[in-house]
This record gives structure tokens, C-alpha cells and sequence, in this order.
């Protein structure tokens, strides 16, 4: 029942131009901070965590930008999933560093493109896909309906998406081998067995090992790219960015910090586009709590 509603809701939004479908995703993010919900609750907890050198004011001011842009991710997903390619890119109105990319793949050896929850990350994935062979990896929805809808839509520039599990790795190894891109986001909880317990603003996060693995065993180039949303509905730019030397480390547990310490960096850059909702601490080694528990 929830998949119409949803793919009616996105069709929707995919009606609107763009500064109106923002407009619309600015209210429904102001809502987020207005009423109390569970997502304004992470929200705030996560600016205390990782940022406490914010005050209160600082902190609640962080939280309401943050959260509105949360509401225009909402608002601007049907337009990402269900515009023709060719409008939505044309809304791309500036690439920033593409000389970070190129030196990249001049190496011919592969390249990882990480791209965190900031701003626009989808379309940057459907950029990525337009300009290389890109391999992308995927976690499946919870609402399994929902699955083929959002395949199609992240494919259609001409990604190829697997899932996350021991075939999908494969086809990234596979991909690298072949001097190819992929594209993952780097940012989530990889669960209890693909982590390891690395600082991510100062407090122990799990953190995937995938990407150092990818990046030890094939020699492949890193780098970063986030879709910075402009306000009113301008539109969005591009921009790639060099990530810490030491994720070419050998010793896992450098490389992993050396991936969040390259993630943080980015998003001190633009705080208010990271998706601050996300319950990123809610894995903790043993005898740790988690910060979201309540009590």
C-alpha cells in the first residue's frame, strides 16, 4: 500500500519546477524543526556530538538549515527520479575541481568516487554515470516494491547498480579491474560485520571497510564529489574533491580514518547540506551506548 502512495507523492513533486519544488521542500523542512519529531531529535543530537563548538543558538540555527534542506531532498527526489535526464542535468550550473577527476583517471587504474549524504548525492551519481562507466552500489529499500522504481531511475544515465552483498562486491572488484568506475556512499553503518570502529567527528563510528579494501587491493584512485544545492531553486553544483593521502594506507584502521577524516572535512565545508538525521553512532563497540537510546 505505502509503494503508490509513494510513487504518487514523487510523481507529484516531479510536476513542480524546480524553485517551486524547493519552496514546497523548505516548508516541509521548516515543519521538521517546528514540531517535535524524531528526526529534529537526531538531528540535534548529532550537531552536539560532532559539533560542540557550537553553542545553543549556533546549534539550533545549524538544525533548522539542515533540516529544510532535508525537506528539499524529499521534495526534489521526484524530479531526480522521474525528469528526463537531459532537464535534470541541464540544472547543474557549475562543475568546481573536474581537474581532480581527470588526474584521477589518467592513472588508468580505477577510480572509487565516494559520495556522501551532502546536498543533491543523487544526482551526482546520475552525473558521475553520464561522464564514465560507472559501477554503483546500492543498499535495497526496506519497502521491497520500491526496488525496481529506483534501479530504473538511478540507471537511467547509464549507472550500473548492484547490491550489497558478496555479488555486488564482485562486480566492483571486477569493475576496478577493468580501469572502470564505482560509486559508493561512504557514510553509512555497514552493519556488524563490514565495519571497523574508526573517529567520525571525534566519537568512534563504524565505518565500512569496502572502500579501503577496494583501494588496497587494486590500486584504484579516490576521490569525493558532493552536488552542493543552490538556494531558490537555482540549481546545483558539482564539485570533486582530493581526499587524504593516508586512505592508500595499507593498515586498515588508517585508511578508514583517513576516509572519515576526508568525509568531515567536506561537510565543515557546508554543514548545513549533511544529513544530520542519520543515526550514524546507533552501532557502538561493546559496552558502549548508544547516544540516540533514551535513559
Amino acid at each position: 500500500m505505502r509503494y503508490p502512495i509513494i510513487r504518487t507523492t514523487l510523481a507529484l513533486f516531479a510536476l513542480l519546477p524546480l524553485p517551486l519544488n524547493h519552496a514546497l521542500g523548505y516548508i516541509i523542512g521548516l515543519l521538521f524543526y517546528l514540531i517535535p519529531n524524531k528526526t529534529k531529535t537526531i538531528t540535534l543530537i548529532n550537531l552536539s556530538l560532532c559539533l560542540p563548538e557550537l553553542n545553543n543558538h549556533q546549534r539550533q540555527r545549524l538544525a533548522r538549515q539542515s533540516l529544510i534542506e532535508t525537506g528539499k531532498s524529499i521534495t526534489e527526489l521526484g524530479a531526480i527520479w522521474f525528469w528526463n535526464p537531459t532537464r535534470l542535468l541541464r540544472k547543474i550550473i557549475r562543475i568546481e575541481n573536474e581537474d581532480i577527476l581527470n588526474r584521477a583517471l589518467e592513472k588508468q587504474k580505477g577510480l572509487i568516487i565516494m559520495t556522501p549524504h551532502m546536498g543533491c548525492w543523487e544526482l551526482a551519481g546520475l552525473f558521475a554515470a553520464r561522464k564514465q562507466t560507472l559501477t554503483s552500489l546500492y543498499r535495497p529499500p526496506r519497502i521491497q516494491a520500491m526496488e525496481a522504481m529506483m534501479k530504473q531511475a538511478r540507471e537511467r544515465t547509464g549507472a550500473k547498480l548492484v547490491p550489497t552483498n558478496t555479488h555486488g562486491v564482485k562486480s566492483l572488484f571486477a569493475a576496478l579491474s577493468k580501469h572502470e568506475c564505482i560509486g559508493i556512499l561512504p557514510d553509512q553503518d555497514p552493519g556488524n560485520d563490514g565495519g571497523i570502529f574508526v573517529p567520525f567527528f571525534g566519537h568512534d563510528a563504524n565505518t565500512m571497510k569496502l572502500i579501503p579494501r577496494l583501494a588496497q587491493k587494486t590500486g584504484a584512485a579516490v576521490i569525493l564529489v558532493t552536488a552542493e544545492r543552490l538556494r531558490c531553486g537555482r540549481g546545483y553544483v558539482i564539485r570533486y574533491h582530493q581526499v587524504d593521502v593516508n586512505i592508500y594506507s595499507k593498515n586498515l584502521a588508517e585508511s578508514a580514518n583517513a576516509m572519515n577524516r576526508s568525509i568531515e572535512s567536506v561537510v565543515r565545508e557546508n554543514p548545513e547540506q549533511y544529513q544530520w538525521s542519520y543515526k550514524r553512532f546507533k552501532r557502538q563497540a561493546p559496552g558502549y551506548k548508544s547516544p540516540y537510546q533514551q535513559g
